[in-house]
């Protein structure tokens, strides 16, 4: 495959150089192409005229309201380049299949069919660049009765099934911080697209990958899909709830902590955990070696675990998160602090680890971001830009495919570039 034109990117050899990508500034596959950026890919934001849809996405950096104050559009188009262009003129059409000519990837999140709409679509750009592989990203994928619907994060959560799981068993489904069906939707769309540049490295033909959010969503629901099939068993959501006793959320003195005292093979911490309750002196903790305690239908029972709740809640309010991690770990037994984002940004491992980062936003202002949860020893994940301003590197993008500044000029006078 034809080894795009742009420089690379400065500082140790990245997994990803040499792959050039071009981005259509969705919000569906933003994160997407960032995964290639940040592994050293030359990442070509290909943005609307007035800026892509995630420059106006909240949080912002405080106080503003401006085109690159979104942190959601800084965190996901680090390393990138930015171009504006017009797709729905000539002149940006014929802009954009020049970068087609030279690209290896293209991400796109436009309803079905509105590219071949535009003569850009697969088919057309397959016979300019027999090596492209096209990711395209939608709620519902490009066929079938619902792929002409819209659909938010909130739909893909809810449609996928998820959005049935989350929340408390009293109220009304909740749906997780963070838009994670887009975040599946994007992971599951780089780990497709990477296994594609890599066959088309070997065979030198690309392919159409169709992303699905809402089957995104449903790869995330564990078994819950199986015990209906096999059991005719729908999960319910039990949020905050004891899902056996012993095994759930407990309230402590900053916070909450998540235990699993029993309910996993054959119960082999209850023991552990009625040893350490008695060690402690808890009034009634020896109870918890009755022989009911090792019966998993007693330990789903309400009775089973208003007891454990009595025995266990009032300990637990005494102690700190960290101190209750702590007992645990000497015994062994499953327990972990639920963290709030101040517990993460204080966390040991993570600045070990050097998790956080930080990163000069597209103004100049400082920010931190996270990193890759990942460490590759010999080709290392850098972010070594921050995000671009709208167009910010549009004239040496049209240098590279040939454009002098005077026709550049003459484009902007148009409209069809920023």
């Amino acid at each position: 495959m034809t080894i795009g034109k742009w420089a690379r990117q400065s500082g140790p050899a990245q997994a990803l150089e040499g792959i050039v990508v071009l981005d259509l500034a969705g919000a569906l596959g933003n994160y997407c192409g960032k995964l290639f950026a940040d592994q050293g890919a030359d990442v070509i934001l290909i943005e609307p005229i007035a800026g892509a849809p995630t420059r106006g996405m909240e949080p912002r950096i405080k106080g503003r309201q401006d085109l690159e104050s979104s942190l959601v559009f800084q965190y996901q188009n680090t390393n990138k380049r930015s171009i504006a262009l017009d797709l729905d003129t000539p002149e940006g059409q014929k802009i954009f299949l020049a970068l087609v000519k030279n690209a290896h990837v293209l991400i796109e999140s436009e309803r079905p069919g509105a590219m071949e709409r535009r003569g850009l679509g697969y088919e057309v750009l397959r016979k300019i660049a027999p090596g492209l592989v096209m990711t395209s990203i939608t709620p519902f994928g490009q066929h079938g009765p619902y792929s002409d619907w819209l659909g938010s994060d909130l739909v893909g959560m809810a449609m996928g099934g998820m959005l049935y799981l989350a929340g408390y068993k009293d109220t009304a489904p909740m749906v997780a911080f963070g838009e994670q069906a887009i975040g599946a939707a994007n992971l599951f769309a780089a780990v497709a697209t990477m296994a594609a540049v890599y066959d088309a490295e070997l065979s030198a033909s690309g392919q159409h990958i169709d992303v699905s959010m809402q089957e995104s969503v449903v790869m995330g629901m564990e078994n819950a899909v199986q015990f209906y099939d096999l059991e005719g068993t729908i999960r319910k959501r039990n949020g905050g709830e004891q899902r056996l006793a012993g095994t759930g959320v407990f309230k402590c003195k900053d916070g909450y902590v998540y235990l699993m005292a029993g309910g996993v093979g054959g119960n082999r911490f209850w023991a552990d955990t009625t040893q350490w309750l008695i060690d402690e002196g808890l009034e009634r903790a020896e109870e918890l070696k009755e022989p009911c305690w090792h019966d998993n239908d007693y330990l789903a029972s309400s009775p089973a675990k208003t007891r454990f709740t009595e025995i266990f809640s009032a300990f637990a309010q005494a102690h700190t998160k960290a101190q209750m991690q702590e007992k645990g770990r000497a015994r062994r037994i499953p327990i972990a602090p639920i963290c709030d984002t101040s517990d993460l940004n204080k966390s040991e491992q993570r600045k070990y680890r050097e998790y956080f980062i930080d990163v000069t936003a597209s103004d100049g202002s400082p920010l931190v971001m996270p990193g890759a949860p990942y460490h590759l020893s010999q080709t290392p994940c850098a972010v070594q830009r921050g995000a671009p301003r709208l167009g910010q590197h549009t004239r040496e993008i049209l240098n590279d495919i040939g454009i002098d500044n005077a026709h550049e000029q003459e484009l902007m006078r148009k409209g069809c570039v920023r």
